[in-house]
């Protein structure tokens, strides 16, 4: 809090941009992004890109608190783009933004930080996210637990931190397949997806998790679930989505991807393409490089 004052502060006394950039997701992210937008677009009267993202912006911006819907339409309209992840994220502000305002530019990753191998043997599920129920990680280990049951053979890794750190680190010690590794840098990250052929993220609520899309473009197929944009980027092709906190659901798309291999190279493959194709760092920043151009001309236009 101390820190985003102090920024806050110093923010007026620093030269005017062309255009301001705000990332913002709901609650206190979006309190303290709305300073940065309303004084650049009103005191500098420079272009403003609003950037939303997080997991439950939806029910944000659905609130019935009247003072906080003020400021967000005081916030949406200083703002000349706002940029969702997804055409689900575009309807979810569709009521309250003018359709013109609304870019999407989904999330992205390098592909080229990824060789994957798309296929292992045993067959082995990977998780790495934060561990917590939001998540779907009691969700998880449940699956992990019935699976053990079945004739079937895999391996899991579990790589995370958070307060669901020893519930793992439980049913690892109890189970020779299971292996939780804790934190883990970006490299051992990316060594880990590259390794794995079926990424499981059975979250509660998304915006576009990248850890997802990590997953692809490290050659796995996906297991997740219908909530935010991921309904967008996984069908039938990429992986199997469940209803989030469908612990059987979850424990029958796992077994099924992990009986399958061949169908979940398929997967694997395709969604490695379909980060290059899509989700990679050169298109979105090829479509952030034409808002930005489009809020300059503006700017530069007679009477701006």
């Amino acid at each position: 809090l101390l820190r985003s004052l102090w920024a806050a502060l110093r923010f007026p006394f620093r030269t005017p941009p062309d255009v301001v950039h705000v990332h913002t997701s709901h609650r206190f992210s979006f309190y303290r992004a709305s300073f940065y937008v309303l004084f650049a677009a009103h005191v500098w009267r420079r272009p403003v890109i609003l950037h939303v993202h997080g997991s439950s912006f939806d029910e944000f911006v659905e609130t019935d608190d009247a003072a906080v819907r003020r400021l967000q339409s005081l916030v949406f309209a200083a703002s000349d783009r706002i940029v969702v992840l997804s055409e689900y994220w575009r309807e979810v502000l569709a009521d309250r933004v003018p359709e013109g305002k609304i870019r999407v530019v989904p999330n992205a990753v390098d592909p080229g930080e990824y060789d994957p191998g798309f296929r292992d043997d045993p067959p082995h599920v990977v998780f790495v996210s934060n561990l917590i129920e939001r998540k779907g990680v009691p969700e998880l280990l449940s699956a992990i637990e019935a699976l053990e049951d079945r004739d079937v053979e895999f391996r899991v890794t579990i790589a995370g931190k958070g307060p669901l750190s020893g519930a793992v680190e439980d049913l690892a010690a109890r189970h020779e397949n299971v292996e939780y590794r804790g934190y883990v840098s970006e490299a051992e990250k990316r060594a880990l997806l590259e390794s794995g052929t079926v990424f499981v993220l059975p979250a509660h609520a998304e915006g576009l998790p990248i850890a997802m899309l990590e997953g692809m473009a490290g050659g796995n197929a996906i297991v997740s679930t219908t909530v935010g944009s991921i309904p967008e980027v996984v069908d039938e092709r990429s992986g199997i989505l469940i209803e989030p906190g469908d612990v059987e659901g979850l424990t029958d798309a796992i077994g099924e991807l992990i009986a399958s291999p061949e169908r979940t190279e398929r997967m694997a493959r395709r969604n490695r393409e379909l980060i290059e194709a899509k989700y990679s760092w050169a298109r979105a920043t090829d479509r952030l490089e034409e808002m930005y151009t489009e809020c300059g001309d503006a700017l530069a236009a007679p009477g701006a």
